[in-house]
């Protein structure tokens, strides 16, 4: 399980430095996240801090 960045991305980079694993960075068309390496902040953060800084509400947990 994992967070993806959806195409409502505006590309901000708020949530590139907030990932704790260095999980988020910049792809084609917008940011993106690497579901391999996303631990869900857990072990980290209470919550997904990518999740909470998101201006657009572009991130999105996934099975």
């Amino acid at each position: 399980m994992a967070y993806k960045i959806t195409d409502e991305c505006i590309s901000c980079g708020a949530c590139e430095p907030e990932c704790p694993v260095s999980a988020i960075s910049e792809g084609d068309d917008h940011t993106v996240i690497d579901a391999g390496k996303c631990v869900e902040c857990k072990g980290h953060y209470d919550e997904a801090q990518c999740v909470s800084v998101c201006p657009v509400d572009a991130i999105v947990h996934i099975d």
